[in-house]
């Protein structure tokens, strides 16, 4: 039994240059998986390399954890769970609900959305959802902060490169 519609009730000799098909499935050029893949090219063959980090794996803690010790390398980091310790990663790092770390975090992206005790450093983007807690330092490119959540502690955003130490060195370190 098929599990397409057969939509040829006659039968029909393949025309020249056509690739004859067997039994009743549709040629393949008709396949909706093939007609609408991209030619490879070597800009698309070189893509993944650039496109790295983002296609990072992600390690996750789980809930039912509790971890002490220091998390460096690349990729991703979900904390659901518990974790005591330094967080330094060239990917992102998230704090699920109910989750808690206790130490400093150095990641491109930090999304807290339980509680952080310590400080984030050089992050190009920090997130503080509805429900999650900071008691520490924050230096990002930008913060996003949600109605409901909570912090505690200092914040530098929005300085980016030569910006920031010209504003340290003229209008707050002298």
């Amino acid at each position: 039994m098929a599990l397409w519609k057969d939509t040829n009730t006659g039968t029909a000799t393949p025309s020249a240059g056509a690739s004859p098909t067997f039994g009743s499935a549709p040629p393949p050029a008709a396949s909706p998986e093939k007609s609408n893949v991209a030619p490879l090219t070597p800009e698309i063959a070189r893509r993944p390399a650039k496109e790295q980090r983002s296609d990072m794996k992600e390690s996750v803690i789980a809930s039912d954890l509790t971890i002490e010790g220091k998390i460096v390398g690349s990729g991703h980091v979900r904390i659901a769970g518990r974790f005591k310790g330094d967080v330094q990663v060239e990917g992102n790092v998230t704090l699920d609900t109910g989750a808690h770390l206790e130490g400093q975090v150095k990641a491109s992206v930090v999304v807290v959305g339980g509680e952080l005790t310590g400080n984030i450093d050089n992050a190009r983007r920090v997130e503080l959802l509805e429900g999650g807690v900071i008691s520490g330092d924050v230096k990002a490119g930008s913060l996003t902060v949600a109605a409901g959540s909570r912090m505690r502690g200092q914040v530098e955003f929005g300085w980016e490169g030569e910006t920031r130490a010209k504003a340290e060195t003229k209008g707050y370190g002298s």
